[in-house]
């Protein structure tokens, strides 16, 4: 006799933002799955299989657990009615069946995967999916399906994205979103594996027109000799980007979440957001008077720089205050590099790039280079 029980679980293990996943669990066999619903929430919002009136939408989310878990009590009714085995592949292939029947629309699993990124924080990954979404409906329309995906498509998206500005790197990374996407698709079974269109349209023949910016030491030096007392309008941007070439180019972005806490024993500990690689340098002594500049502000909360003035904004909060200060910062450092004598546009970004310059200029080895600014990949580095 066919014994499987349903049960809907939070995960024991928070994300990132706190939060913890909600999934289905199945037990047939003294053997079980968990099987995501892509549905989260606070430990304490979710009780007795359900969320509680304290989170948010919880009649609206309620109801969509009840269907889910009918559905699957449904599935094992059948199987038990036909007298039909099954393991626990076949079930969650079942269970995501209706899905396939209906053919997802794309823009809908767009929608989907947006939500699930803001949930957890990936505000910027949220934002490349969205860009990516609206030039898709601008190509298309909103009820395209993935069956319409085909290499075909795939080059007339591309015809159409170059017929519009967009060059070989900004092409590139579109096509990478939508390809992400399909492979979401793919792995929760909402679409079957073949065709895979991907597989004939390559990659490889983009090449990214953007010429990346670096200083030479001399300009590197014209911007450090700027006399900042005569310009305090431009003294956050000189910090920012002094900061960062001291550091091995440090992003704008670790930056922005660098604590004091992260600085002991005259050493920087900080984990590459980009790539979750561990770093630590040494704090020098440009470093360490930009340090002692912003100590003395005795702001109350841990981080080291005034980006973030609050210890407990939202995800989405932390996007918007990146955007501004980042915009002013690239808007005052044009200023600096135009004061100065640098026939240049520096951006954030520079501030990487001058760095490993400026090491190769001087003979470091590529290898040691890529160590030091955290790539994982020494391609990375030679390309730079």
């Amino acid at each position: 006799m066919i014994r499987a029980t349903i049960k809907l679980m939070l995960d024991g293990k928070p994300m990132a933002n706190g939060k913890h996943a909600v999934y289905m669990r199945i037990l047939k066999d003294r053997k079980q799955k968990k099987i995501s619903l892509g549905l989260y929430c606070n430990k304490n919002h979710f009780a007795n299989e359900l969320f509680t009136k304290h989170h948010p939408n919880y009649q609206t989310e309620n109801q969509m657990l009840l269907k889910l878990k009918a559905r699957a009590l449904e599935i094992i009714r059948l199987f038990k009615l036909n007298q039909q085995d099954f393991n626990l592949d076949e079930f969650e292939d079942e269970f995501r069946t209706t899905k396939r029947e209906k053919e997802v629309c794309i823009i809908d699993f767009f929608n989907e995967i947006i939500d699930e990124k803001v949930r957890t924080g990936n505000i910027s990954t949220a934002d490349t999916y969205k860009d990516t979404r609206d030039s898709i409906i601008k190509f298309k329309d909103k009820d395209l399906k993935f069956s319409s995906i085909t290499v075909l498509f795939l080059e007339k998206y591309e015809l159409f994205l170059r017929e519009r500005g967009s060059k070989g790197g900004g092409v590139k990374f579109k096509m990478r979103t939508l390809k992400a996407l399909y492979n979401k698709a793919r792995k929760r079974k909402f679409i079957p594996k073949e065709p895979y269109p991907f597989e004939d349209y390559k990659f490889s023949k983009f090449k990214s027109e953007a010429r990346k910016i670096a200083l030479t030491i001399e300009e590197f030096k014209k911007i450090k000799n700027l006399k900042v007392s005569e310009h305090p309008l431009l003294l956050e941007a000189y910090n920012y980007f002094m900061f960062s070439v001291y550091c091995r180019g440090m992003n704008f972005h670790d930056m922005m979440l660098l604590k004091w806490s992260d600085i002991r024993n005259n050493r920087i500990y900080y984990t590459r957001s980009k790539t979750k690689r561990q770093i630590n340098l040494e704090v020098i002594e440009p470093v360490q008077q930009i340090l002692d500049f912003y100590k003395a502000q005795k702001r109350p909360t841990n981080y080291v720089f005034p980006i973030l003035l609050s210890e407990n904004l939202t995800p989405q909060q932390i996007a918007n205050r990146k955007h501004k200060v980042l915009r002013r910062y690239n808007t005052r450092l044009k200023e600096i590099a135009r004061i100065v004598g640098v026939n240049k546009k520096p951006t954030s970004y520079v501030a990487r790039h001058t760095f490993a310059t400026i090491l190769k200029m001087v003979g470091t080895p590529i290898e040691k280079i890529c160590e030091m600014m955290g790539h994982g990949d020494v391609s990375i580095t030679i390309a730079i």
